[in-house]
């Protein structure tokens, strides 16, 4: 799923988060929160460089205390109604304990954060590193430094041997994958870009830039110099135990191919762009014979030049054209081994021993700090680049009645964001208004949408900027912008209720009912947002969830292609959407005559939903079959 803004920092991946209870009786007297926006914001004046700080324990320790009296404050003071939050917050302070060399009270916040988790894998997983630091930190007799190496691999390996391969199986590939390539350049990479800007721009460090900072010490004093062993534990159950999942989709799946009597559906990819020229070849694309490829003119009079194969927008929400992000020369030249070094990455991540992911270790053994800015930005704009293509392919597979429209988003991938103002949040939601009438007029059906923004971002974007007297004051404003787009998004969704709209959830693992998103979070009759599972059906770490959510797809290691015709593997609820957006398409071309709610109805009579309520796994094969004997019932 693509974010609208930049990210704040590099994610913290060294552990999974839980959750915390209070006793009942405190509950009556606290403020209940219902939602982020009404959380705190607080920081604290500071005008020193990141990168020292994280290396002054004296300094640091300061404002370690000040981040731990707030986040107590917070839990005792508030009643905050959301998982997520709170076991952010009780992760922080399990951090805290330990670098405290509180080892009793770090291991029962494990213990009771592990009780509140509701994925099972993560559950199993919880802070396992984090437990075998601490068994041998307070061993009897002490165990030397120069045996702690030895001791942590032979604790952390009964720990590992001991899980149920088929329930952890993810969250197992993937730590195997990051220890390979993560490293202390990588975090003070990301402290003297992201960070240090930030501190540059406001004189101030963020509760979340404190968190941050204290765990960074926590992975370089005490997890890092273990790394090795990390890896060595997990390849070795990785190897011992690999028996790939099932996979439940191909036996869900449906192709129309051999269907006859389909309808053209149109279907709008509301993305980062489509590679025309691929679908071009198997009659899928969208053409707007109204316009002359490439002569600038707006020659249908519709109010966009040169919208061949569909609308486009730039970073600031001016019209502009092309169905692809325009690279320059250089960056063209760069993608094939850009591309090769995102599949090493990825294989990294399901723990696959390819010659890319080869060179994805020998690349990031070298990584310096003055390397992060360049890295992140080339992840980012490739990201981008291939996102909307890999998309499209999904939507449009084993549907040789999909019409593929590209609407071109323009998503940026810098470090610092652009400036947020009310000009362009205003300009935005006209666009996006214009973009829905577009839609209206050229007669789409379904339009996937996987991406999302929420309110954080742009206050993150604000104090990036150094827009704002405080981080009261940015909430403030980035409310102001969000809801002007928010409103404007579902203004314009519910000005066309003879179009379904397909959201993905996001990547957050968090709950978008506490957490206001756009556009997963709006509830509309012709809305309906999607969650990810993998090939087994199980719950991703990665996938947000909420009572929005009421369809659940495959979105792990999902093939498409990317521009240029190549096939690749993305992971993400990116993945998951245009899976149901498949299905929808579909059902529309089998049956023209369907509203969505209507096509939600199929979508959702013919999901499987688990026994814990959690997930609403599609089945194209069902949904297709209840639409058929609706159809025969109706001609007898």
């Amino acid at each position: 799923m693509r974010n609208s803004h930049a990210f704040k920092s590099f994610v913290l991946l060294a552990f999974s988060l839980g959750a915390f209870v209070l006793p009942s009786g405190m509950l009556s007297a606290r403020t209940v929160i219902t939602k982020a926006d009404d959380l705190p914001r607080v920081a604290w004046a500071y005008e020193g460089q990141a990168t020292e700080l994280v290396n002054d324990t004296a300094e640091l320790n300061g404002y370690i205390a000040k981040l731990r009296a707030e986040i107590e404050r917070q839990l005792e003071e508030y009643d905050i109604q959301d998982k997520a939050t709170v076991r952010g917050y009780e992760q922080t302070l399990r951090t805290l304990d330990f670098l405290d060399g509180d080892y009793e009270q770090a291991l029962a916040r494990i213990y009771r954060i592990r009780e509140m988790l509701d994925k099972p894998a993560d559950e199993l997983t919880n802070s396992l590193s984090v437990e075998s630091l601490i068994e041998i930190y307070t061993a009897e007799p002490p165990v030397s430094v120069e045996d702690r190496p030895a001791a942590f691999e032979a604790a952390y390996a009964r720990r590992v041997e001991a899980l149920p391969w088929e329930v952890v199986q993810d969250n197992i590939e993937q730590t195997n994958g990051v220890f390979q390539y993560i490293s202390e350049a990588l975090y003070m990479g990301s402290l003297s870009t992201t960070m240090q800007n930030s501190v540059d721009q406001t004189g101030e460090l963020t509760l979340d830039d404190v968190a941050s900072l204290a765990s960074i010490r926590m992975m370089i004093d005490h997890l890092l110099p273990l790394k090795d062993e990390i890896v060595s534990v997990t390849g070795t159950y990785i190897a011992e135990n690999r028996v790939e999942k099932p996979d439940i989709w191909a036996d869900r799946d449906i192709d129309l191919s051999d269907e006859e009597n389909l309808t053209p559906v149109i279907i709008a990819i509301s993305d980062s762009g489509v590679d025309a020229d691929i679908y071009n070849k198997t009659g899928q694309m969208w053409l707007n014979e109204g316009e002359v490829p490439g002569d600038g003119v707006d020659n249908d009079e519709n109010g966009f030049v040169d919208d061949v194969y569909g609308p486009a927008w730039d970073l600031n929400s001016f019209r502009t054209t092309g169905n692809l992000y325009p690279l320059t020369e250089e960056q063209q030249a760069e993608y094939p081994g850009e591309l090769n070094f995102t599949k090493g990455l990825i294989d990294l991540q399901a723990a696959i021993d390819s010659e890319e992911a080869k060179a994805v270790r020998q690349k990031m053994s070298t990584f310096q700090q003055e390397d992060y800015k360049d890295f992140v930005e080339k992840l980012g704009l490739y990201g981008n680049y291939t996102h909307g293509t890999h998309v499209a392919g999904i939507a449009s597979r084993g549907n040789p009645a999909a019409r593929l429209l590209s609407s071109r988003i323009t998503f940026g991938y810098e470090i610092i964001p652009e400036k947020p103002t009310i000009e362009e949040a205003i300009r935005s939601a006209e666009e996006i208004q214009a973009m829905v009438d577009y839609f209206k007029e050229v007669g789409v059906r379904v339009v996937n949408m996987s991406w999302g923004g929420d309110q954080s971002g742009l206050e993150y974007a604000l104090e990036a900027n150094g827009m704002g007297d405080n981080p009261e004051q940015r909430a403030e404003i980035a409310r102001v912008l969000f809801n002007i787009g928010y409103d404007g998004l579902v203004k314009a969704m519910a000005s066309a209720p003879d179009i379904l709209f397909v959201p993905a959830a996001g990547n957050s693992d968090e709950d978008v009912d506490f957490n206001k998103v756009i556009p997963s979070s709006i509830d509309l009759p012709n809305v309906l947002v999607v969650g990810a599972v993998d090939q087994a059906g199980d719950e991703t770490g990665f996938t947000s969830y909420g009572k929005n959510i009421r369809a659940h797809a495959n979105g792990f290691e999902v093939e498409s292609y990317v521009p240029g015709g190549r096939k690749m593997d993305f992971s993400g609820t990116s993945m998951a959407a245009p899976n149901v957006t498949n299905l929808a398409a579909k059902l529309f071309a089998l049956d023209p005559s369907l509203t969505p709610e209507e096509v939600i109805s199929f979508i959702t009579l013919g999901a499987d939903t688990t026994e814990d309520g959690r997930r609403h796994l599609i089945n194209p094969r069902k949904s297709v079959a209840l639409l058929k004997l609706s159809r025969m019932d109706l001609a007898q």
